[in-house]
């Protein structure tokens, strides 16, 4: 996609949403972390049925630790993977109470450090909780940048590192919410909304829908 392309596809984008917000609940940067944790291979409304019993129970990472693996996992036993993931929720708060004084490090390296805790997830706490112009690439934006020609590439890496070039630097903070959002509503994955697209005429898809 040519940059005026780009640039006019963020603006509607803008236009419609100027405040995009992730749909994950959360009211704490911790419970953010362990919100994007949870939602590794699972949906985001899968991940809110779940938290509300688990960050009523513990919401800090002592009341993670001190709660325990085991209840852990009965607490978020709905979502997929829940073993490992009520394993690496329980390692990285005690991470946390011992590296970090039990503070979210705002350090990508830091981050990733921690159980569980790969580039995606990491680029999505920066984001959102310390308003780090990254961005995160899940499985709506690698679609929606594929298939529209905004950032082709055959692995979340290789779309994230052009969607770094790519994205004018007024649109990064929220580009990825835009695009989680336009694959999750719109650009879908079995039969996008075409006729319902604002970027339908700037996007590079051959095999656009023509009714929904």
């Amino acid at each position: 996609m040519k940059k005026p392309n780009i640039e006019a596809f963020f603006g509607r984008l803008s236009d419609a949403n100027p405040e995009p917000k992730g749909e994950l609940a959360h009211h704490s940067v911790f419970t953010l972390l362990a919100a994007v944790v949870l939602s590794a291979q699972a949906t985001d409304a899968g991940v809110n049925k779940a938290t509300p019993g688990l960050f009523a129970a513990a919401d800090t990472p002592k009341g993670m630790v001190d709660l325990g693996e085991e209840a852990v996992r009965d607490l978020v036993k709905s979502i997929g993977l829940y073993k490992t993931k009520a394993k690496n929720l329980v390692r990285l708060s005690q991470r946390l109470i011992d590296l970090h004084d039990g503070k979210v490090p705002n350090d990508r390296e830091a981050l990733e450090a921690l159980p569980g805790v790969g580039r995606k997830t990491a680029n999505v706490v920066l984001n959102i909780a310390f308003g780090v112009p990254v961005i995160a690439v899940d499985t709506h934006v690698f679609r929606v940048s594929n298939r529209t020609g905004l950032a082709p590439g055959k692995t979340p890496a290789a779309v994230e590192a052009k969607l770094e070039k790519a994205v004018p630097d007024a649109w990064k903070q929220h580009a990825h919410h835009w695009l989680i959002l336009h694959g999750r509503y719109v650009c879908t994955a079995r039969k996008p909304k075409c006729p319902d697209c604002l970027v339908a005429d700037l996007c590079g898809f051959k095999d656009k829908t023509a009714e929904i």
